[in-house]
């Protein structure tokens, strides 16, 4: 295990100016692709830096800055002077930001500085040193960069304007630099100090000034205070009651991290504010996950979409996290902790743990209104847009009965597709015979519903400027010789009842949300 070098006072002054002279040196993630090809960046995000080292061992000045601070490999003062400046690499050597290499002449690279595209933009981030291009356990003050989780929350998040945003758990700056642009005033807290100093350090590095850096646990930074937006990739590791590692490990016991931000959340959202939340729960017996999570949420004022992405065995969960302190499963450290591990799951019921976002509305007063539901299935990133439309259908869904739903009028998203499955007929020996009638989105979450072949006839007669449901229902009605008003009314409960779940999903758009979106 590595104890990260202590950071320079000067470390946010000298990322500034380091950040401007890569940027000129065309150091940005499309840069370094297009510098070394498909299959080369292919081999950087599989951490292969041999693959990576091969193309890029010329003296171009890229290179040379790839192979010291992306491949990390040592390099002689005058040499960092001519690829970047003199005084820079001084600086560098000086507030320890590279080190000397024992018994020789050369220096290494001591933090991460990897360029990204960070919410459309090109951004550079700043950590401590991760394990995917040279052998290293991180330590318990280890600080990530931008990691799977982060891009997961990321891709969640609208990018919309907004007043105020709180991004919990700051790190090393991923969510507050991607908000910034969309705010007037960014609060980034995280409980490490020096998390703190590497998001001061990212911040000053891209030219953000409307981000407040505060040090706390959890939400006491900002008691009292309400936000437009609130972002927070908690260290949700489900596990037991104790710190590993600070950007993980919250020390509370299971699913501890994601109940308290939960519960605390809805106390922090102004009138009609958003939170977008990274997370996981424990799935126990003889409670379904979608209890526990909707318990953790007050009995009003929010309207919550939980979406579990994943969910994975006990083994294969323990595993998981234990590589990414990199200790192998196999030795004998790895196998003790993971009997440790499996006992206290066992000890507690847990039977698997899911993952996923919790994305959360302010609605006042109202009734808390819950849907949980899997995304197992793929989907087209981002998701942030998603989730925003999501909440303006759940707001013109909310206190409508199935007269208002009936008196509307509609359109079928412009990205649905229709899925007409046939089946080879066995019964004749012939032909095909009809399976299953299947509506799916082709864009976003691509929700697919199935249908029956009455369902697919009246909502391929709706238009937003057509008739009304009620009225499609009607002449669907009459078209089947069942003008009895028992029978209609019966047509227009299951049509309601299909359309809002259609709604929901947004398969099918209230024509005034469509025109907003669409039309």
């Amino acid at each position: 295990m590595i104890a990260p070098e202590p950071l320079s006072p000067n470390f946010p002054a000298v990322a500034q100016a380091l950040a401007k002279e890569l940027d000129a040196a065309g150091f940005s993630a499309d840069g370094i692709a297009a510098h070394l090809g498909p299959e080369a960046t292919e081999a950087l995000y599989r951490r292969e830096p041999g693959v990576v080292l091969a193309v890029c061992s010329d003296d171009a000045r890229l290179s040379r800055l790839i192979r010291f601070f992306v491949l990390r490999r040592p390099a002689t003062a005058e040499a960092l002077g001519e690829m970047l400046t003199p005084k820079l690499a001084l600086s560098l050597i000086d507030d320890h930001l590279v080190l000397p290499v024992p018994d020789s002449s050369t220096y290494r690279i001591a933090v991460e500085v990897r360029p990204h595209v960070v919410a459309g933009t090109p951004r550079l981030v700043l950590s401590d040193l991760d394990a995917s291009m040279t052998a290293r356990v991180p330590g318990r003050d280890h600080v990530l960069g931008v990691g799977s989780a982060s891009l997961s929350l990321l891709s969640a998040t609208p990018c919309t304007p907004v007043d105020s945003v709180l991004d919990l758990g700051t790190g090393s700056g991923v969510q507050a630099l991607a908000q910034a642009d969309n705010a007037t005033h960014v609060v980034a807290t995280d409980v490490h100090a020096r998390a703190l100093e590497f998001a001061e350090a990212t911040l000053r590095a891209n030219g953000v000034d409307n981000v407040e850096l505060r040090q706390g646990e959890w939400f006491e930074p900002v008691q009292g205070e309400l936000f437009d937006r609130i972002v927070a990739n908690p260290p949700f590791v489900v596990g037991l009651p104790e710190v590993g590692h600070v950007y993980r490990d919250s020390g509370l016991d299971l699913d501890g991290a994601t109940e308290l931000v939960l519960s605390q959340a809805p106390e922090h959202l102004a009138e009609g504010g958003r939170a977008f939340i990274l997370g996981s729960w424990v799935h126990v017996l003889d409670q379904p996950w979608q209890s526990r999570v909707a318990s953790w949420l007050p009995s009003h004022g929010v309207s919550a979409w939980v979406l579990q992405r994943d969910v994975v065995d006990p083994g294969m969960y323990v595993s998981t996290w234990l590589r990414d302190e990199s200790i192998d499963p196999r030795s004998d450290e790895g196998v003790a902790r993971t009997v440790q591990w499996l006992d206290h799951f066992a000890d507690n019921d847990v039977h698997a743990v899911g993952f996923g976002w919790i994305l959360l509305e302010d609605i006042g007063d109202a009734p808390s209104e819950v849907t949980c539901e899997e995304l197992s299935q793929p989907f087209t990133d981002p998701l942030g847009p998603e989730a925003e439309e999501y909440f303006t259908r759940t707001a013109w869904l909310r206190g409508k009965d199935r007269d208002d739903i009936l008196d509307a009028n509609y359109v079928v998203r412009p990205t649905v597709a229709l899925e007409d499955i046939k089946l080879a007929d066995t019964d004749l020996g012939m032909g095909f015979a009809d399976e299953t009638l299947r509506i799916t989105r082709t864009d976003g979450p691509r929700f697919s519903h199935t249908i029956d072949a009455g369902i697919l006839s009246l909502i391929s007669g709706l238009h937003p400027n057509g008739l009304p449901l009620r009225d499609v229902v009607g002449l669907y009605a009459a078209s089947r010789g069942t003008g009895q008003p028992e029978d209609v009314e019966k047509l227009e409960a299951e049509a309601a009842k299909a359309v809002v779940d259609l709604v929901r999903h947004g398969l099918v758009l209230p024509a005034e949300i469509a025109q907003l979106t669409y039309l």
